[in-house]
């Protein structure tokens, strides 16, 4: 709440302090956009789940530095570890050849998706 110091000098004069305090909403400003009102926000995922769920399914690990791994999730630790069975490694969009088995430390990843994802958008881009 806004300190009475802090109110104009004209408003302490004429009594007006009361006023100012019930025009005052503390209400963020993305509350009151109409425009921020229609903007869907998607909901966060909790990553543990998630990469249970793709365990034994094909990924695709994208690197902190751009280097990306296509590959089978064969399991996840505690610490977001990855084991890659399979992998095929991708630097610029080309393939720089198998690399079988292949474990990526937790903080390097940007991020990983589901390999079907990306075989569906070249499957819709085709069409």
């Amino acid at each position: 709440m806004l300190a009475v110091s802090t109110l104009p000098v004209a408003a302490k004069l004429y009594g007006l302090e009361h006023w100012l305090y019930r025009s005052i909403e503390l209400r963020p400003l993305w509350f009151e956009s109409p425009r921020a009102q229609s903007v869907a926000v998607p909901t966060p995922i909790n990553p543990k789940p998630f990469l249970n769920q793709l365990t034994g399914q094909a990924v695709i690990v994208k690197l902190k530095w751009g280097h990306e791994y296509k590959g089978i999730l064969v399991s996840v630790d505690g610490y977001m570890n990855l084991q890659l069975a399979n992998t095929e490694e991708y630097i610029d969009g080309q393939s720089t050849g198998s690399l079988g088995e292949v474990l990526v430390r937790c903080n390097n990843v940007l991020y990983i998706r589901g390999a079907e994802d990306d075989d569906e958008e070249e499957g819709q881009m085709k069409e």
